[in-house]
């Protein structure tokens, strides 16, 4: 297997407040999307090429559904094919 090559990276504090605004049984599912949204606008990658890790999503999801972090620091990893990965730094 070939290994990707890095082609760009960066650390970005996303703040998940917008997510706490809708329900509380979607504020994990709302703060995914959210992320998704921000490392889009933020590496100009397209949303259905970003990779979220599984360690960011038990992060998330660690104390419920129902009680999301109010902000969240990811490392941007934007490889050269055009995916983008998002990681706990």
């Amino acid at each position: 297997m070939v290994e990707n090559q890095v082609s760009n990276e960066m650390l970005l504090m996303i703040p998940l407040r917008k997510a706490k605004l809708s329900s509380r049984s979607r504020r994990a599912d709302t703060a995914v999307k959210i992320i998704k949204e921000s490392v889009a606008r933020f590496s100009k990658a397209e949303p259905d090429k970003i990779w979220v890790d599984n360690r960011v999503n038990e992060l998330i999801w660690s104390r419920g559904k129902k009680k999301i972090p109010s902000s969240i620091q990811v490392k941007i990893i934007k490889l050269q094919e055009g995916t983008t990965e998002v990681l706990l730094p």
